[in-house]
């Protein structure tokens, strides 16, 4: 029998997210079973899988947003930094501070460029005006926004482009100063031209935060990750270096999908 998750870590790098023996559950449906997983500091961990496997509801689970889904329920254990942000007595909203999440499509509030940036900040406390503005800036230029927008952060953010707009959503979510960030797919609904920029961010990102992305796109994943993850209707199959996973891949089912036997 093939002996699943157990991805090799450079051991010269810490491990910001350690995932144990996961399961997700909606209601009667088991969506993800027994996944284990290490994600390394400082890292781009993407997620991949034919339509419907899991990725999603997996990363979901990696930021507590299931506590938000009528019949869901998870077990076993997330490790943010050794710390179980599933255990008794956790505060889902102290861990989304610390883990943010960009969604498939960009959702930008109904409001400014520059609220929508430090509606965190503010939610948090955040009440000077100067240090909003500091926030904002900050994190703009991080989301390699700062410059097409800098002059216009009282303008309606829905005025933005889409690539613009999920670049926005990125920003906001580095505003709170998190540790790790999620995407969920957040190329997927973007031209080539602005796919490009988002993981040309993405490569710089890893530089100060440990991301995780769902894509469905392989290609996207050898271009911008460092480990990938495959997942095949709920189990995580195989995860390794995205090296060896696109070129040496343990499992016949990795390798069937890589080669596009199906999906």
């Amino acid at each position: 029998m093939f002996v699943t998750n157990q991805p090799p870590v450079d051991l010269s790098s810490a491990t910001k997210l350690r995932i144990e023996d996961l399961n997700v559950y909606y209601g009667s449906f088991h969506a993800i079973k027994h996944a284990s997983l290490l994600v390394p500091e400082n890292c781009v961990m993407a997620l991949i899988g034919p339509s419907g496997c899991g990725k999603s509801t997996f990363i979901r689970a990696l930021d507590r947003l299931h506590d938000l889904t009528p019949n869901a329920r998870v077990q076993g254990r997330v490790l943010l930094d050794d710390e179980d942000i599933y255990a008794p007595g956790v505060d889902p909203v102290s861990i989304r501070h610390r883990i943010g999440m960009v969604f498939q499509r960009p959702n930008p509030f109904p409001k400014s460029i520059f609220e929508n940036v430090v509606y965190g900040p503010r939610i948090h406390g955040e009440r000077n005006r100067k240090t909003l503005l500091a926030i904002a800036e900050r994190s703009l230029r991080h989301a390699a926004l700062w410059d097409e927008v800098k002059d216009r952060l009282d303008k309606p953010a829905m005025t933005l482009s889409g690539g613009q707009q999920q670049r926005l959503c990125i920003a906001r979510a580095l505003a709170v100063d998190p540790e790790v960030i999620l995407m969920d797919e957040p190329a997927s609904a973007l031209d080539p031209i602005a796919t490009s920029k988002i993981e040309d961010l993405i490569d710089d990102l890893k530089r100060e935060y440990t991301v995780v992305i769902v894509t469905h796109s392989m290609q996207q994943a050898a271009r911008i990750s460092d480990y990938t993850a495959f997942f095949l209707m709920g189990e995580l199959i195989e995860t390794d270096t995205t090296a060896a996973i696109f070129t040496k891949p343990k499992d016949r089912r990795t390798e069937e999908y890589i080669t596009g036997r199906y999906g």
